[in-house]
This record gives C-alpha cells, sequence and structure tokens, in this order.
C-alpha cells in the first residue's frame, strides 16, 4: 500500500534533518493518512478511501465527496479520484435527462 492521498495524491516528501550543529540528514515526511469511508449521495453508495487529514478537511469544507469532486480539476486529483468524479458525472447526466 503506497504512503499516497486516495483524493489530493498527496505524497510522501524529502528534506532535511538539522541539527544543533547544523548538520544535515536525509529525512521523509510522511502524509497524514487515515482509512475513511465518505457517502457519496449522488452514487448512493459509500467508498472507502485512504484520505490525508488536509484532503478530508477540504472535502468536509466543499459540502461532501460529490460537491468536492465536482469542483475539483482532473489533472489535480489521482487515477481513483478521477475515477470517482467521471462515475458521478456520468450519473448526474443521466438523472437530468
Amino acid at each position: 500500500m503506497s504512503r499516497r492521498c486516495s483524493l489530493t495524491a498527496k505524497g510522501v516528501q524529502s528534506g532535511h534533518k538539522v541539527s544543533h550543529s547544523n548538520v544535515k540528514t536525509k529525512r521523509k515526511f510522511l502524509p497524514n493518512l487515515h482509512n475513511v469511508t465518505l457517502i457519496s449521495d449522488v452514487l448512493g453508495r459509500s467508498i472507502r478511501l485512504r484520505v490525508s487529514s488536509a484532503g478530508l478537511r477540504t472535502v468536509e469544507h466543499n459540502g461532501g465527496l460529490d460537491a468536492w469532486l465536482i469542483k475539483a480539476s482532473s489533472s489535480e486529483l489521482s487515477t481513483t479520484a478521477v475515477r470517482l468524479k467521471r462515475e458521478i458525472e456520468k450519473k448526474i447526466a443521466t438523472a437530468a435527462q
């Protein structure tokens, strides 16, 4: 299982650990990932994802998973999120007809 957010594609970053004597050592900054179940109102089902805390806050701030995915551009999303976005858009289009 990769250390990558399922929605925002936020992953591991690298940097330096800096000591008091200013010696720099390589280190990794890991994203704060959580296994969550988000509910899609349009699809009518729950979706299990591994999401970062920042991604989860953004989804909640924008009014839920469906609203956030529709608003977000596909270039910024992970492949899982793009697949969900297409599925939601398809369901909305068929409901509008």
